[in-house]
């Protein structure tokens, strides 16, 4: 699903830096080839492009293993303004170029004293506290540490091929993992397991993070956007409206009380009721078709 992106055919977005995050123009139509790699364009950290109702994030750091500077967090908060702004896409995607997914914070950058790696909507790397409307899958397919880890924590879905590894090491550099790691981690893994690694800083793999449920679903190296990719086109053949509702209800009910949590799942249930949609999937199944989703 990725198509050849030239310098000529990008365009900025409503950006932070010029060179920071870019769309590609849209006027060619989308490659025949669904996998086709990106051919990345020097300077630009952060890519984004939507096809087929998918929106594509890509992270374009790899000779610093895509660690996170205030440039990036930047670039990829808007990223993800684009992704919820864009009618097109109902499903995002977080990717990475290069071996490694993420190494979290950029450590020069820290030691230097002028990293500012939060921002204002999106907390530490423009992500993890960002409030989104839209499920964001991670495509982990090289090392995911640190700050990495908890990026892939901030995403609704995790894929991940063998060759990744999570951790959250911060205590072997006097650092805390303060953006999710010690309160995330424990609700995706044992806490046992989830206290072993924050005081140990040892990193868990992609065999184990799927066997305790962090990751859904476990490739070989390689196959993990292939594999993303068909996740997400079995999220957009449902309603998108209702998957949204459904995201926002198991998120907002998380530790609620069973009576709280039904009315917040009531009231998500009306707002969907209210929805075109929701008389075109009884049409489409009384007319034995594929349900035309518009969206609203």
């Amino acid at each position: 699903m990725w198509r050849v992106v030239l310098e000529s055919n990008l365009l900025p977005l409503a950006a932070v830096d010029d060179h920071a995050v870019r769309q590609p123009s849209r006027a060619e139509g989308p490659t025949s080839d669904p996998l086709q790699t990106v051919a990345s364009v020097a300077g630009v950290i952060v890519e984004y492009e939507s096809i087929d109702r998918v929106g594509f994030i890509r992270m374009n750091r790899p000779d610093a293993r895509n660690a996170i500077n205030s440039e990036m967090a930047e670039a990829i908060e808007t990223a993800v303004d684009q992704l919820e702004q864009d009618d097109q896409a109902w499903v995002g995607l977080l990717c990475s170029n290069g071996p490694a997914f993420c190494a979290g914070a950029d450590l020069k950058a820290i030691a230097s004293g002028s990293a500012n790696l939060t921002t204002t909507k999106g907390g530490f790397a423009g992500l993890v506290d960002r409030e989104r409307s839209k499920p964001l899958i991670a495509v982990v397919d090289g090392p995911a540490v640190a700050g990495g880890t908890e990026i892939v924590l901030a995403c609704d879905l995790v894929v991940a091929s063998t060759a990744a590894h999570f951790g959250i090491p911060e205590v072997k550099r006097s650092l805390i993992a303060a953006a999710g790691g010690l309160f995330r981690l424990p609700y995706f893994l044992p806490p046992t397991v989830a206290m072993e690694l924050a005081l140990t800083g040892r990193d868990l793999s992609a065999e184990d993070a799927h066997r305790y449920g962090m990751v859904n679903r476990l490739t070989e190296p390689g196959r993990a956007l292939e594999v993303a990719l068909d996740l997400a086109a079995e999220i957009n053949a449902n309603a998108p409206l209702a998957v949204r509702s459904s995201r926002r209800s198991i998120l907002a009910t998380r530790f609620l009380s069973d009576k709280e949590a039904n009315t917040v799942v009531t009231s998500e249930s009306q707002a969907v009721w209210r929805s075109e949609d929701f008389l075109e999937g009884p049409r489409a199944f009384i007319e034995k078709r594929n349900p035309v989703w518009k969206g609203r």
